[in-house]
C-alpha cells in the first residue's frame, strides 16, 4: 500500500466497525443520525479551528509521508475526517452501552468522577499554564464537564464517563498509530512532554472534551425535538 494513503485508511477503519452495525436493531444508531451529524458538525468546527490555529502556531505538524497531500483548511484532508469518522466511533460506543447494559454502572458516581476531572484539570492548567496545547486542551475539558455536571446537569453521566473509558481504548490505538509512525508530530515544548507510550497525555482530555461535546449537543437536539412533538 502506498504510504501517503496511512491517515485516511486509519481515518476509515476506525470507523468501519461501527458504520455497519449502525443498522442493529436493538442500537438502531442510524435513528440518532438526525441529532448526531448536527452536533457532529458544530463540535467538529470548532476542533477543526482549533486544529487549524495550532498547527499554523507549530504546536503539532503532519508528517508528508502519511498523508494524501490534498488539504482542506490548510489542514490534511486526512485530518478533517478524523473529527467525523472518531466521535461517530465514540458516540456508537455510549449508545451500545444505552441498548445494551441496562443498569447504570456507576450510577451516582458520575458528579464525582466530574468533580475529580475537574480537580485535575484545574491543577493541570496552573502547572502548566505556559503550554499552549496543554493550558487549552485542560481548559476546555474544565468547561465542559462543569458545564454537563451543574448548569446542565446531564442526567446520563455515569453512562457517559462509562463509554468514555472504554472508547479510550480505541482512541488510544488509534492515536497510539498516529504519533508511533509518527504521522502527527508534536513540539514539546507546547505539551507537558508525558507520553502514554507515544501519545500526549493531553489527548486524553482532548478525547473527553470530544465525546462530551458531541453526546451533550445530541441530547440538547433530541430534548428540542421532543419538547416540539
Amino acid at each position: 500500500m502506498n504510504s501517503h494513503y496511512t491517515y485516511l485508511v486509519l481515518d476509515i477503519a476506525s470507523v468501519l466497525f461501527p458504520l455497519a452495525l449502525s443498522f442493529d436493531k436493538k442500537v438502531a444508531f442510524y435513528k440518532l443520525w438526525k441529532y448526531l451529524f448536527p452536533a457532529m458538525f458544530i463540535s467538529g468546527a470548532f476542533f477543526i479551528l482549533w486544529d487549524v490555529l495550532f498547527t499554523a502556531q507549530g504546536v503539532w505538524g503532519f508528517n508528508p509521508k502519511y498523508i494524501t497531500g490534498i488539504n482542506v483548511f490548510n489542514l490534511p484532508i486526512e485530518e478533517v475526517f478524523f473529527f467525523v469518522c472518531v466521535p461517530y466511533s465514540c458516540v456508537f460506543i455510549y449508545e451500545v452501552f444505552n441498548a445494551y447494559v441496562k443498569r447504570d454502572v456507576l450510577g451516582t458516581c458520575g458528579k464525582r468522577i466530574s468533580i475529580l476531572i475537574s480537580i485535575i484539570s484545574l491543577v493541570t492548567c496552573v502547572l502548566f499554564y505556559d503550554k499552549t496545547y496543554t493550558i487549552v486542551n485542560a481548559g476546555i475539558c474544565l468547561a465542559l464537564v462543569l458545564f454537563a455536571t451543574f448548569p446542565y446537569r446531564f442526567r446520563n453521566l455515569g453512562r457517559f464517563y462509562l463509554a468514555y473509558f472504554v472508547s479510550l481504548i480505541p482512541f488510544l490505538i488509534c492515536n497510539g498509530i498516529l504519533t508511533s509512525l509518527p504521522i502527527v508530530t508534536y513540539n514539546n515544548e507546547e505539551n507537558m512532554a508525558i507520553r502514554l507510550f507515544t501519545i500526549p497525555l493531553e489527548d486524553v482530555f482532548s478525547c473527553l472534551s470530544l465525546l462530551l461535546s458531541t453526546v451533550l449537543l445530541m441530547d440538547y437536539f433530541k430534548e428540542k425535538n421532543t419538547n416540539q412533538s
